[in-house]
């Protein structure tokens, strides 16, 4: 289960980040999958439980609009990205646009991870701490 939050090391150039050593730790591959998240995040999967969540979204019928639309948007930008020794992988350039990120934070959800914006996550988990008072 990925856990946490963490401010890992970025090269905006290279596109390249760091994945942090506790996140590593939950993937089953040394490979990631990467795709959109909603609120202009980008989610992050180990392949097992991509493949789990493609399943379950190919259950859905291809009749309704709904389940069209989620396909279209999780797997037409979904990308795998090879992690180097030192848990380092590149950001396809169409997400890093989409969730416009220059000071990443990686957050553990549970069967996935995302990366946000730093100032985008801080004023959402703001936002989410006083749902909670």
């Amino acid at each position: 289960m990925f856990l946490g939050s963490y401010k890992p090391s970025f090269d905006l150039k290279s596109r390249r980040i760091a994945l942090p050593k506790k996140i590593r730790g939950y993937l089953a591959t040394s490979e990631i999958i990467l795709s959109y998240g909603f609120e202009k995040c980008i989610f992050g999967f180990d392949t097992k439980t991509w493949e789990k969540q493609s399943a379950k979204q190919l259950e859905e019928s291809i009749n309704t609009r709904s389940a069209r639309d989620i396909r279209r948007f999780f797997f037409a930008s979904a990308a795998s990205s090879p992690l180097d020794d030192q848990g380092r992988f590149i950001i396809p350039g169409n997400l890093l646009e989409y969730a416009k990120i220059t000071s990443p934070v990686i957050i553990g959800a549970g069967d996935h991870f995302e990366i946000w914006e730093d100032s985008v996550w801080e004023k959402l988990r703001r936002g989410l701490e006083e749902k909670m008072k």
